[in-house]
């Protein structure tokens, strides 16, 4: 079973790519550095609260959304 950090990156990336974002995209849009993104993408990030917060708006989604299994 993938840790925690490992399926939420996944998840980002996933709705990243559907929208048609790079990571340099979503960075500017959620107020992060792209190396942050990166990191939350590879698992290699425990994210704050806050920065998932500023995630999900920047795509367009919900909290829940990026979340959820």
């Amino acid at each position: 079973m993938a840790n925690i950090q490992v399926k939420f990156g996944q998840k980002i990336r996933e709705i990243r790519k559907q929208k048609g974002f790079s990571q340099e995209v979503l960075a500017t849009k959620s107020k992060l550095h792209r190396t942050y993104i990166s990191d939350i993408e590879r698992g290699d990030r425990n994210v704050s609260l806050k920065n998932v917060d500023k995630i999900a708006k920047a795509l367009g989604v919900s909290a829940y959304d990026l979340l959820k299994d």
